[in-house]
Parts: C-alpha cells; structure tokens; sequence
C-alpha cells in the first residue's frame, strides 16, 4: 500500500502537467492575410508544495494511517512577444513596452548601414578627387 503523501504528490503534479505544456511557451503559428507567420511566445514559471504529518498511533488507534496532508501549486504565464514569420526573415516583436535603450540598441544596426550609405566610399572619393 502506498503512502498517502505519494498520492497526493502525484494527483497535484498530473494537475500541473495538465495547465503547463508546449503550447503554453510557444504558442500555435497564427497564419495571417498578407503571408507572414505569427508565433506567440510566453514565460512559464510555476511552483509546487506539498506537505503531511502523522498522528501518533497511540492517541487514535482506531485508524490504520493516521495522516493529514495537503498540496499545491501556481502557475504564472506572461507574454514575452511574438515570433514574426515571413519571407524576409524572422522578426521578434516584444509584448512589453522598450526602454530608449532597448530601441536603440534594436536600431542601430539599420541607423549604421544608412550612415554607411551617406559616407563616400575611399574609392569612389579618390576617383571624384581625379576628375575634378
């Protein structure tokens, strides 16, 4: 015979395996008109208790296992952004709101290429240089 503690040990990690699985972290692709591909991404975090004690036989001996016991668990499921599937590549959209330090830091790659793009190449300046 199994102790009572097991038991209830595993009805509440069967309940969290039931709320918590996949789909839960990375969400179903959501196809939408245009073509792209939106995948919904989460931050799963979740904790579990359980607990019992034993009475003292001599005080209740009536009884085969004098126990008392309980248990559970919580869950907390929070949106972190969304995966952004199309032919240009992956994008990632955060659900929360940037600092001014997250944008910059997400725009600087397009900001130095267009500064590339204002910058006269050596070449092409030396040429300009010789022909004038």
């Amino acid at each position: 015979m199994s102790h009572p503690i097991g038991d209830l040990m595993q009805t509440t990690l069967e309940n969290i395996k039931d709320m918590v699985d996949v789909n839960t972290v990375i969400g179903e692709p959501i196809p939408t008109v245009n073509g792209p591909t939106i995948i919904p991404v989460s931050r799963v975090s979740f904790g579990f208790l359980a607990g019992g004690g034993e009475y003292d036989l001599n005080k209740l001996p009536e009884t085969d296992t004098p126990f008392a016991g309980g248990g559970g668990a919580g869950v907390s499921v929070q949106p972190v952004g969304f995966l952004v599937v199309g032919q240009d590549g992956v994008k990632v959209l955060p659900a929360q709101h940037l600092t001014a330090w997250e944008r910059a830091v997400n725009c600087a790659p397009q900001l130095l290429e267009d500064i590339k793009a204002l910058i006269p190449q050596k070449e092409n300046a030396a040429q300009e240089g010789t022909q004038v």
